[in-house]
């Protein structure tokens, strides 16, 4: 019984734990990292060398907060991406689709912190799709603004 306890334990401790920062990108992209799956595969490394920005708002379920991460269009740049629409994988197999297009409108942070601490898988993390919600309340705020703040992110697909 103790075992038992030990590893339910350790499983909610693992669950609550920074995940590991990477990300893949596929798709329509010109620059790969593993050829043989046209895949970019971005280390931690990687992604907390590209420019670092933030976007304070607040979201359905957050307080107004600060969030940082590379622009969505930096990592675009970085694979070679050539497509129109950029879906969102996650790791609890969530998909979500947004045009490119809300790069430039908005300029889309994929945020690894809140306020300073990095994201967890239990708190939005590792990767959390932000919008600037509070700029454009009238674009960004019910269901169709709150279905592109996509969080657990793991994967792109560039269509």
């Amino acid at each position: 019984m103790g075992l038992i306890f030990a590893l339910a334990a350790w499983g909610a401790q693992a669950q609550s734990a920074a995940s590991p920062l990477a990300l893949d990108v596929e798709g329509k992209i010109g620059k790969t990292t593993d050829a043989s799956h046209h895949t970019y595969h971005f280390t931690e490394a990687q992604l907390l060398a590209l420019p670092a920005h933030s976007i304070t708002t607040s979201t359905t379920w957050t307080p107004r907060s600060t969030f940082t991460g590379p622009l969505l269009a930096d990592i675009l740049k970085t694979v070679g991406a050539y497509g129109t629409q950029v879906e969102f994988q996650t790791f609890d197999d969530y998909t979500y689709t947004v045009p490119v297009s809300d790069c430039d409108r908005y300029g889309v942070v994929v945020a690894y912190s809140m306020n300073g601490q990095r994201l967890k898988i239990s708190n939005f993390g590792p990767l959390f799709l932000i919008y600037p919600r509070d700029a454009y309340p009238d674009e960004l705020t019910g269901a169709s603004g709150d279905s592109k703040f996509v969080w657990q992110i793991k994967a792109l697909i560039v269509k």
